[in-house]
């Protein structure tokens, strides 16, 4: 249930490795408290764990961890199965709705630090494609899934000096 929570799951992806929660909220353009609130209820139930401490100026920073590089949730969260279905499509909508805010900031902080004549490499895509029924939605999102993370795998570079970039993807149905 703790992953239910769209911002959870955010905390969550950011905690591949160790981070203090003020890094991750300034990944997630969130307040550190508010972070650490979500943090707490994460290590509560066994997602995250504290792996270590470090001094930062007269302050301790609590450096977390994911204790998995993936969850899966159970469909037997003792709820009835529809009700697991609308809780994950509204976490998934909700999830939506925070990424593309956080897109759009990000677009403009882009925008306010390059120089008149820099270009700054980026990419957007938009299709529309028609799926015909539930099997063969499930099927699209499963090879689309599977193609980006062949992509992403084929060229992460794990050097420190390198420019790192958000890969940010989404799949919904269009709004009638």
């Amino acid at each position: 249930m703790a992953l239910l929570n769209p911002l959870r799951a955010e905390i969550v992806a950011h905690l591949l490795e160790p981070a203090s929660a003020s890094e991750v909220a300034r990944r997630l353009s969130e307040t550190p408290q508010r972070v650490n609130y979500h943090l707490k209820s994460l290590e509560k139930v066994g997602i995250v764990r504290r792996v270590g401490s470090r001094q930062v100026r007269n302050l301790v920073e609590v450096l977390f961890q994911a204790v998995a590089k993936s969850f899966v949730l159970a469909e037997s969260l003792s709820m009835k199965p529809e009700t697991v279905r609308k809780l994950k499509d509204q976490g998934a909508l909700a999830h939506l709705v925070t990424t593309s805010e956080r897109m759009k900031k990000d677009a403009l902080l882009l925008m306010e630090q390059s120089d008149e004549n820099e270009v700054i490499a980026s990419a957007a895509l938009q299709l529309q494609v028609k799926l015909a029924d539930p099997e063969q939605r499930h099927a699209f999102v499963e090879e689309y899934v599977s193609l980006v993370h062949k992509l992403v795998a084929k060229y992460h570079s794990d050097s420190k000096d390198e420019t790192a970039y958000q890969v940010i993807l989404a799949v919904y149905p269009q709004p009638i």
